[in-house]
């Protein structure tokens, strides 16, 4: 539910980054109230490629037939026909009057009126969309516009025509176009500071940043050189724009792919490795079919527009099916990076299909807009799954230090242990013998003195007891020998303890109970057991400090069995739960930390698990777990 909670709102943010854009460049152009909309004009086709007409040449033309801008327009009769617009000027009463023709197909155009040529433009290059701002004269008010175009492609003037003052026309002019050159120049500067950035990250991760890295440079660039403005603002230097955009175009497509298999693998039967190689070298050959037909002065620009417009579209179309069919199947299986990518690109599609069916129903005089937003969204999904990448190898990380400090600190102890345990094995060696025949003489002496004398021989043979069993101790931790292995009835062994302490934790004026079922096995050595489970609860009653209660249950789970000892005594901080079986760290008074650490090993030795849990003041408890057996045949 949490996971697709963050699919809903990542769509959401998507869509609404897409309807912000829309806004956006819906609202470019606001017009102003004193300017002139000229909606209606006439048109006429000569059947030759020739701009340098005079207006009385003009005037012979017969076949003038009246358009406007809700008239569809109609295609060209002839390879080399030219065709000539024909508008009657408004009252010009501006002190710098302008005109503004939004929308201009055509590579060579002259705009004239009164045999004036006041604006003229010829391209070389394959790119007709035309955005023209020409100054007017206010003696050509009721005069008669003449506008040449000719093409190899789409041809005539779409949207209005406004006349105005050239200042709020000029304003008008760079806000229309201005969305293209700041969205794309954002692209830009993220790749260039993504590449910056390539320095910070280690070897694993640099190749899917490069292919990023590449796309939204790619994409920048392309929204850029696709926009009318840049051609209209420095024409001289279209060819240039043109070549970057194919160029961006041949690196967006494998770098795409690429950065595709980087994040979700190189798919069913290596196929989008194998797709990736093959665009890669498509790309190439592109390159040099670009660089051969441009030192040629385009003398193959038909076969040229053929490899990189029609053949590489339907490629594009290709990678899109595949790459959307392999990130379907990932997103059914719940691969979120999947459902992140295929939201990205549904926006991208929906916005890409709908504007090319726009296009095609109006005979391609439709400018594509929206696909560059449709392509941010992809691009936000793209740095989404990024994110989550490196998200994700941030978290590796920090889980690799916890456990590798966490191995640190076990291997840290398990050395001290192991020099405890030489120690300790040798010292209680050597000491226990000279104990017990110390030990010996002072019983024989004990009871040939007198009475008053008796008292202190019998605490010296206690302090060598408690003495003998600190060895013992020692001896139980440094070798660990369970014994005897039986399978022991849980309820029987803690029937047997319960007796044993149940008078210690009455003095305590304390309760005990114990609820465990009959029917709960595991294997170990009794005595041992007992030991270790004595010296866990002797523990918990001497935290009660008076009355309190002490519960002792067990259940079976996934094969294990748990046995929970619960106190209500005076608990630990988090620093003195830590040190629990750390040798000679006790929270007693005259404790030594031996006892716990003989109760660790006895159960680790049974292939047993501790945990404490306390608090201060609240109380402690202990959950040990062994592997549960079934019952023996009788």
């Amino acid at each position: 539910m949490k996971g697709l909670f963050k699919g809903v709102s990542i769509a959401l943010g998507i869509v609404l980054v897409a309807y912000c854009a829309f806004l956006l460049e819906s609202s470019g152009r606001n017009t102003v109230a004193n300017e002139n909309i000229i909606s209606q004009w006439e048109i006429a086709w000569i059947d030759e490629d020739n701009l340098h007409l005079t207006e009385q040449d003009l005037d012979k033309i017969e076949n003038w037939t009246s358009y406007s801008t809700s008239t569809p327009i109609t295609a060209k009769r002839n390879e080399k026909a030219t065709q000539w617009i024909k508008m009657k000027l408004p009252e010009v009463n501006f002190d710098s009057p302008a005109i503004l023709f939004d929308k201009v197909y055509g590579h060579n155009i002259l705009m004239m009126v009164n045999d004036q040529v006041i604006y003229e433009s010829q391209r070389q290059y394959n790119y007709e969309i035309n955005t023209i701002l020409a100054p007017l004269k206010r003696e050509f008010s009721g005069s008669y516009l003449y506008l040449g175009i000719s093409s190899s492609n789409r041809i005539g003037v779409q949207d209005s025509v406004l006349i105005g003052e050239f200042s709020s026309l000029q304003i008008d002019y760079i806000k229309s176009n201005i969305t293209d050159f700041i969205l794309g120049s954002a692209l830009i500067f993220i790749a260039i500071v993504m590449l910056f950035c390539l320095f910070l990250l280690n070897s694993e991760t640099v190749s899917t940043w490069l292919a990023l890295c590449a796309v939204i440079l790619a994409s920048g660039v392309i929204v850029i050189t696709y926009s009318s403005f840049l051609y209209s603002l420095l024409g001289n230097f279209g060819d240039i724009y043109v070549t970057l955009f194919d160029l961006s175009l041949f690196l967006l497509l494998p770098s795409f792919t690429f950065f595709f298999e980087k994040i979700f693998g190189s798919g069913y039967y290596s196929i989008i490795k194998k797709f990736r190689k093959f665009q890669v070298y498509y790309s190439l050959f592109c390159f040099v079919a670009m660089i051969i037909n441009n030192f040629s002065g385009y003398r193959y620009h038909n076969i040229y527009s053929y490899i990189s417009a029609t053949a590489l579209g339907m490629i594009m179309i290709i990678q899109f099916i595949i790459l959307v069919s392999t990130s379907t199947v990932y997103a059914i299986k719940g691969n979120r990076e999947a459902i992140i990518f295929s939201s990205g690109f549904a926006i991208f599609a929906i916005l890409g299909i709908g504007e090319l069916a726009w296009f095609y129903l109006n005979s391609a005089y439709y400018d594509l807009f929206l696909w560059k937003w449709g392509v941010v969204s992809f691009l936000i999904s793209l740095i989404i799954i990024l994110g989550r990448r490196f998200a994700e190898t941030h978290k590796q990380v920090v889980e690799y230090s916890r456990q590798l400090e966490m191995f640190n600190n076990e291997l840290q102890r398990a050395e001290k242990m192991e020099i405890i345990s030489e120690m300790a094995a040798s010292v209680a060696h050597e000491v226990r013998n000279p104990l017990q025949v110390t030990r010996g003489f002072l019983q024989l002496i004990a009871e040939k003195e007198h009475n008053s004398d008796k008292v202190y021989m019998n605490m010296a043979l206690d302090e060598l007891d408690r003495a003998s069993n600190i060895i013992t101790d020692f001896l139980t931790f440094a070798k660990p020998e369970v014994g005897k292995v039986t399978t022991l009835n849980l309820l029987n062994e803690f029937i047997h303890i319960e007796g044993i302490l149940v008078p210690m934790v009455n003095l305590q004026g304390g309760r005990i109970s114990v609820h465990i079922p009959n029917d709960l096995y595991i294997r170990g050595n009794s005595s041992k057991f007992k030991q270790a489970f004595i010296n866990i609860i002797k523990n918990s009653i001497e935290a009660l400090h008076g009355d309190g209660d002490i519960q002792i249950w067990a259940h079976k789970e996934n094969g294990k069995v748990s046995i929970h000892i619960k106190d209500n005594g005076e608990g630990m901080d988090k620093e003195a739960l830590s040190r629990l079986g750390e040798p000679y760290f006790s929270t007693k008074t005259k404790g030594t930390g031996l006892g716990l650490m003989v109760t660790f090993r006895i159960i680790e030795v049974m292939e047993g698990e501790v945990h404490f849990t306390s608090e201060k003041g609240v109380g402690t408890e202990a959950i040990i777990s062994f592997p549960q057996v079934n019952e023996p045949e009788s």
